[in-house]
C-alpha cells in the first residue's frame, strides 16, 4: 500500500502528522506564540495592527475625547444653518416647511441670506446649465463642515425635463449631495425628516477622535 502513495506526498503526510501531533500536545495559551506558526514565504508570522481609533487611550481619555466630539456634534446638529437659494416650485415646499405648521426654528434650522454663515444647501428645484456655477459658486462660498440636500425629482435628476438641453440632469453633478428628497413635488414633511436624518448624521461623527489618535 506504501509503494502506490508518491514519495513528495508520502512526505506531506509525514509532516502534516508531526505538527498535528505538536498541537494536540501543547496548551492553549502557548498556542497563541510564534513558534507554533510556521514561517511563511515572506518572512515570519506578523501580527495585524488594530483598527480601533481608541486602541491608544485609557478608559478615561477615551471617555472624554468621545464627550468632546458629542458636545461638537450637539452643538452643530442643533444649529444646521442653510442658505436662503431656491429654484424652482420646490422652494415653495421648502418655504412651508420653515412656515408655522412644521416650523424648522424649533430645531435651530435658520435660513441665512450669506452662505459664509450657512453649512447646509437645500438645492430645492430645476438646475438649469446657466445656474449651476452660480449654485457651486455658493457652495465653495459656505463654512465647512457643509451639506446639501437634494430636494424634488428635478433636482435629483432632472425629472420632467431631464431630455432637455438647458437641465442639468442631477444636481450631484455639479455639489456633493448628502441626501435626495424624492417626490414632485416633494412634501414639507419630507424635508423634515430629512433634517432629522442629517441630524442623526452628524451625531455619528467622530472628528475629534480620529484627529487626537491619527
Amino acid at each position: 500500500m506504501a509503494a502506490l502513495i508518491p514519495r513528495h506526498t508520502a512526505r506531506k503526510l509525514a509532516l502534516l502528522s508531526s505538527q498535528r501531533s505538536t498541537l494536540l500536545h501543547t496548551t492553549p495559551s502557548s498556542l497563541m506564540s510564534s513558534s507554533h506558526f510556521p514561517a511563511t514565504q515572506n518572512g515570519p508570522r506578523t501580527t495585524l495592527p488594530s483598527r480601533s481609533p481608541t486602541a491608544g487611550l485609557s478608559k478615561t481619555g477615551e471617555y472624554l475625547v468621545l464627550k468632546v466630539d458629542a458636545l461638537a456634534n450637539w452643538a452643530q446638529s442643533a444649529s444646521i444653518w442653510p442658505v436662503t437659494l431656491g429654484l424652482a416650485c420646490c422652494a415653495v415646499e421648502m418655504m412651508h416647511a420653515s412656515a408655522a405648521r412644521y416650523d424648522m426654528d424649533r430645531m435651530g434650522t435658520f435660513f441665512r441670506p450669506s452662505p459664509r454663515q450657512a453649512d447646509l444647501m437645500v438645492v430645492a428645484g430645476t438646475l438649469t446649465n446657466k445656474m449651476a456655477p452660480a449654485l457651486r459658486k455658493v457652495y465653495d462660498q459656505m463654512a465647512d463642515p457643509r451639506y446639501v440636500i437634494s430636494m424634488g425629482s428635478c433636482a435629483n435628476g432632472g425629472g420632467y425635463y431631464h431630455y432637455s438641453y438647458a437641465i442639468v440632469r442631477g444636481c450631484d453633478r455639479i455639489v456633493p449631495v448628502d441626501f435626495y428628497v424624492p417626490g414632485c413635488p416633494p412634501t414639507a414633511e419630507a424635508l423634515v425628516y430629512t433634517l432629522l436624518q442629517l441630524k442623526k448624521k452628524i451625531n455619528r461623527k467622530r472628528d475629534f477622535l480620529y484627529w487626537w489618535t491619527k
